[in-house]
């Protein structure tokens, strides 16, 4: 079953979302998307159900075919600062400001948000399994994101970023507790193992 094209049809749309909120390093990154209604997007889905190639190449598409779309980010020094829920608003806001249009409604992906202007908003849980525009925005956001840790990736490669993409992996916190923290990390998060380590 495909998902849902508008929760409101009469309303000018912009789904949101973030990726990156469990990462121990980089920043976390939001997008926003209106999507074309006059235009289909075949295959769209929640990223974390899609393959890298399959989500890469749907980016493209967004990109080319939807109204109109924006990426916004806080870095690491901003979630340490305000905490990373706070971030992700933040991050969602900027991601708002560079749409080309301004939406008569804004579908958050979670349980939680800080209104923005004065657009309406709808927080949808599993909102990026269930519209097509949070979907969109979803892809946008881990699809970007994904390109920044590589890049960061040529910095620090002794975290394995091109691999774990800042997530905490085992790899990762070994990693952490042989060379340290790096200007990436944020500093806020447990980086430590579950067990004790010996070196």
């Amino acid at each position: 079953m495909g998902l849902k094209a508008f929760f409101n049809q009469q309303l000018l749309e912009a789904g949101c979302d973030e990726a990156g909120r469990g990462c121990l390093a980089g920043p976390v990154v939001a997008a926003a998307v209106i999507l074309d209604s006059k235009k289909d997007y075949p295959g769209l889905n929640d990223s974390k159900k899609l393959n890298p190639q399959v989500r890469y190449a749907l980016s493209q598409l967004i990109r080319r075919e939807a109204l109109c779309w924006g990426i916004g980010w806080a870095s690491p020094e901003e979630i340490d600062e305000i905490n990373i829920l706070q971030a992700s608003f933040l991050a969602m806001h900027r991601a708002i400001d560079q749409l080309c249009q301004k939406p008569q409604q804004l579908l958050i992906d979670g349980n939680r948000f800080n209104p923005y202007q004065d657009i309406p908003f709808q927080c949808i849980i599993g909102g990026d399994a269930l519209y097509q525009s949070i979907a969109a925005a979803s892809i946008l956001a881990k699809t970007h994101r994904d390109e920044l840790m590589l890049q960061a990736h040529a910095d620090y490669p002794q975290y394995a970023w091109d691999r774990n993409k800042g997530y905490p992996t085992t790899a990762h916190k070994l990693a952490i507790a042989q060379h340290g923290l790096c200007p990436l990390h944020r500093k806020s998060f447990n980086h430590g193992l579950q067990t004790r380590l010996d070196f």
